[in-house]
């Protein structure tokens, strides 16, 4: 009786094992140790670090996907330096301008009618040669004439402006409109007539042509007048009106240069025969 229950329970036991088997096999997942010891631990020794957490290590890209993004960020620092390394020139260009301005002033402070008269000649020198290379468009430039010209603006018409300004300044001590209108009318209607016949008398003498004067004054002069009038008029009215004295003769150089060039239009103008 004793063998059937041995063969019985070996019988159970098998089959116990044989349906937990599967569950031996199946693999179990690996549970990593938890660092709270080790964390404890470090607030022991040392207070917790603020700092950001280390960037993920960047993957090399594929397909020279590397090179492009260097690329593009190269492109960007360029672009953003761009506006700067501009707004620097400008910047550079608009101190020099001030430089200059303010070299000139103490230029005009210190020697006033030798800086007028070098500016003077400047501008006949510009004045003349625009006249003759874009108005008469001549195939060879005329040195002669541009060296008398300019030499007139150097001895004649930048100190005789200086004096004149200076005397008529002086002469007219009203303030407001009436004092600028007194100004304009005696700088127009006598002292540029004059003027304007002496400089055209001298030009014609020195380039050899003396017996020219009276046929180039009778054929030029009051049309030069004219013009004269018409773009002097409404600038010295606001040179005398807004412009300090000292300055007068500066303001004057803006327009000059386009006067020079009507005026040696005009008083090369070839004299016609009557």
């Amino acid at each position: 009786s004793t063998i059937p229950k041995t063969q019985s329970s070996s019988s159970s036991s098998s089959m116990a094992m044989a349906s937990a088997l599967p569950l031996l096999l199946v693999p179990r997942p690996i549970v990593s140790p938890r660092p709270a010891a080790a964390g404890r631990f470090l607030s022991l020794s040392a207070p917790l670090s603020t700092a950001a957490p280390a960037p993920a290590p960047v993957e090399p890209l594929k397909g020279g996907g590397r090179l492009a993004r260097l690329q593009t960020l190269h492109a960007a620092s360029c672009c953003n330096s761009a506006p700067a390394a501009a707004s620097g020139g400008v910047e550079a260009a608009r101190a020099k301008g001030l430089q200059l301005v303010a070299w000139y002033l103490l230029s005009l402070d210190k020697h006033p009618v030798a800086t007028k008269a070098v500016t003077s000649a400047v501008l006949t020198l510009a004045g003349d040669l625009i006249c003759q290379l874009v108005i008469d468009k001549v195939p060879e430039l005329d040195l002669k004439r541009t060296f008398v010209f300019t030499l007139l603006g150097l001895v004649l018409v930048g100190p005789t402006l200086h004096f004149w300004y200076l005397y008529l300044s002086k002469l007219v001590t009203i303030s407001g409109t009436s004092g600028v209108i007194s100004r304009l009318l005696l700088d127009q209607f006598i002292f540029s007539p004059v003027f304007i016949g002496v400089f055209m008398s001298l030009l014609v003498t020195l380039e050899g042509k003396p017996s020219l004067v009276v046929p180039k004054l009778k054929q030029e002069w009051f049309s030069s007048l004219i013009a004269n009038w018409q773009l002097w008029i409404p600038f010295q009215f606001l040179n005398f009106y807004f412009v300090p004295q000292k300055l007068q003769v500066l303001a004057a150089n803006f327009v000059a240069l386009a006067w020079n060039v009507i005026l040696s239009y005009k008083a090369h103008k070839k004299v016609i025969a009557e």
